[in-house]
């Protein structure tokens, strides 16, 4: 069909541009010498005229001096009615219609052609328009056969060594399901993969199926769902039956928390249509023939919004747990992603990857394409450490806004403000290690002080936090001790720290005043806010208790912060003056000031 109307088209096309080419030759190349059909008669009575060739109305005169001369007559008129008479000149006829019957079937048939063309396009649409409402219900997933040569394996996958040993029983049901079978045993028919967003849920799927040989249909779950009631149910059915084909498969939802929300949030409207195709999931999924070696493999991470139904027994009642990578994961990954990277001599892994605790495997594969780039600009022919090192802090901070001009005052105030918080964090035993101090505008920050922990935590003490809370204010306290004033700069701070004093609180059960207690139960609510989301479990007289304790919490941490900062005057001085002349001090330039000082950071 798309072939004949492709044709049609290009024979309009063509006779079109035949006919403007005749029209435009005849126009640009009019006869010469066209004289009145008056002196034509006047010239054969003077016996000037040798012949005259007629050509249906055109006249064609051959005069006895050699020239031509052209003119027309009337039509249906001969000749002899002007008194121009064979005896008198030579008269010769010659048949004018073929050489001009093609331009009369172009301009008599084109006309023609062209309102057939239309109508054949306006039924042709429309029968194309049933064809689309025809399989509006039909998925448009994505597929990949795991047979191919460039296919997906654990070895693609570096850390998660627990969930691929979970997920290799999976990878032997598809490969031998008639081992498991002979001993009875089933294997799960849902897999759900659980973890914070780029940890490799979705890497993880497509190795295991690259390891077991089979089809890999992935698709998103927001795909499902339309605004027309039983089109998510209807691709939803469509989606297993390719999948049954092609069995052994493996059918992979990402964001599975887009229809698998608990059921009955919602008061009517669009959420009917997304509870429908819910519906459909949990039919399909405990309706698998034993035989069909179908596995359907999902990602979220948020399991906590799930609806009962879909992780019961016999559908997704295997979880596996990925988390944020360590160390050694880290270090394993950057390998990963540096295959097709020229790396100079001084990159070392271990080291990046000390610097970079709580990276996901996506924000690694961002650092190093961030570095290549970085390393591409100033036209280098490799990659080294330090385009790595200033593509962490671009990852973290932002880019450096080097065109954002501070006045001298405005930038001795953030010097002394980004001091305080280097001079807090290394005097305080538990705060995290300094990295960098710069005044070079990152974001919407205009300094910043990059801490990083030394070692990867599980498990955070309340010590911890109040060092963390005294280093977030120490900026704060830095600017009333030299300045005597308060600035907005510490904004930020007072935000990260009151958010951090209410989780000590609220979540941790860190007040002695309040004791070992949690407030406050987090509900996601449909269709309010964020700020409303919280079920407010506690009376207005404990509310009033939280904010006395928040209040008296980071007041602590803030005289903390000021006894810190005026015992270490001078070094905070010096921190500042460096800073100001450099605009940079790495973890070894700062370190250095103290230990010329003889401060040590405390055990």
């Amino acid at each position: 069909m798309n072939n004949c109307s492709k044709t049609f088209i290009y024979l309009i096309v063509i006779a079109l541009a035949i006919a403007s080419v005749y029209a435009f030759v005849s126009y640009m190349n009019p006869k010469k010498d066209e004289v009145a059909l008056s002196t034509v008669i006047e010239q054969v009575k003077n016996q000037e005229v040798s012949k005259i060739l007629v050509s249906g109305n055109n006249l064609e005169i051959s005069l006895k001096n050699g020239k031509k001369e052209f003119s027309a007559k009337e039509d249906s008129v001969s000749l002899t009615e002007y008194g121009i008479k064979p005896t008198d000149v030579q008269i010769d006829v010659k048949n004018g219609e073929s050489a001009t019957l093609w331009i009369s079937l172009v301009t008599g048939i084109l006309p023609i052609l062209l309102i057939a063309g239309f109508i054949w396009f306006i039924f042709r649409s429309a029968q194309s328009g049933n064809n689309r409402a025809l399989s509006f219900g039909k998925i448009q997933m994505r597929f990949l056969n795991g047979k191919g040569k460039k296919k997906t394996t654990f070895k693609d996958v570096a850390g998660l060594k627990e969930p691929k040993n979970e997920l290799e029983e999976i990878v032997e049901f598809l490969k031998n399901p008639g081992k498991f079978r002979k001993l009875g045993a089933e294997i799960p028919k849902g897999v759900l993969l659980l973890g914070p967003p780029g940890v490799g849920k979705t890497l993880l799927a497509k190795a295991v199926a690259g390891e077991a040989n089979v089809p890999f249909f992935s698709i998103s779950a927001s795909e499902f769902v339309e605004m027309f009631v039983g089109v998510g149910a209807s691709r939803v059915r469509d989606l297993f039956d390719k999948a049954k084909k092609n069995s052994p498969s493996i059918v992979f939802v990402d964001e599975l928390d887009a229809v698998g929300r608990q059921r009955g949030t919602g008061l009517g409207g669009s959420h009917d249509e997304r509870e429908q195709t819910l519906n459909q999931i949990l039919v399909e999924m405990d309706g698998f023939d034993t035989d069909t070696n179908v596995i359907v493999m999902a990602a979220t991470n948020r399991p906590d919004v799930l609806d009962p139904a879909l992780l019961r027994p016999g559908r997704f009642d295997r979880r596996v747990i990925l988390d944020l990578p360590d160390v050694k994961e880290r270090e394993a990954i950057l390998k990963i992603h540096s295959r097709n990277k020229p790396l100079a001599e001084d990159v070392n892994f271990e080291d990046i990857a000390k610097i970079t605790p709580g990276f996901s495997g996506a924000d690694i594969e961002n650092l190093m394409n961030e570095a290549a780039i970085l390393a591409a600009q100033k036209d280098k022919s490799k990659i080294y450490q330090d385009d790595i090192e200033r593509s962490i802090e671009k990852v973290m901070l932002g880019p450096e806004r080097r065109s954002h001009m501070m006045s001298k005052n405005e930038k001795e105030i953030t010097a002394y403000h980004e001091a305080g918080h280097a001079v807090v964090a290394h005097i305080l035993p538990n705060a995290d290690p300094v990295h960098k101090i710069s005044l070079v505008s990152r974001g919407m920050a205009l300094g910043y002080t990059l801490k990083l922990p030394a070692e990867d935590r599980k498990i955070h003490s309340k010590s911890q936090f109040s060092d963390e809370l005294a280093s977030l204010l120490g900026g704060r306290a830095a600017e009333e001790l030299i300045f005597n004033e308060m600035t907005t700069g510490a904004q930020n701070d007072l935000r990260e720290a009151t958010k951090l004093a209410r989780k000590m609180i609220k979540q941790f059960g860190m007040s002695n005043s309040l004791g070992p207690v949690t407030y406050g139960e987090n509900e996601e609510l449909v269709f309010l806010g964020r700020e409303l989301g919280e079920h407010k479990n506690y009376s207005e007289e404990t509310a009033s208790k939280i904010d006395h304790a928040v209040l008296n919490i980071i007041t602590a941490a803030e005289e903390r912060a000021k006894k810190v900062l005026s015992k270490h005057k001078s070094e905070l001085k010096k921190v500042t003056d460096k800073l100001l002349k450099d605009e940079t001090i790495n973890k070894k330039e700062f370190e250095a000031i103290f230990i010329k000082r003889n401060v040590k950071k405390p055990n």
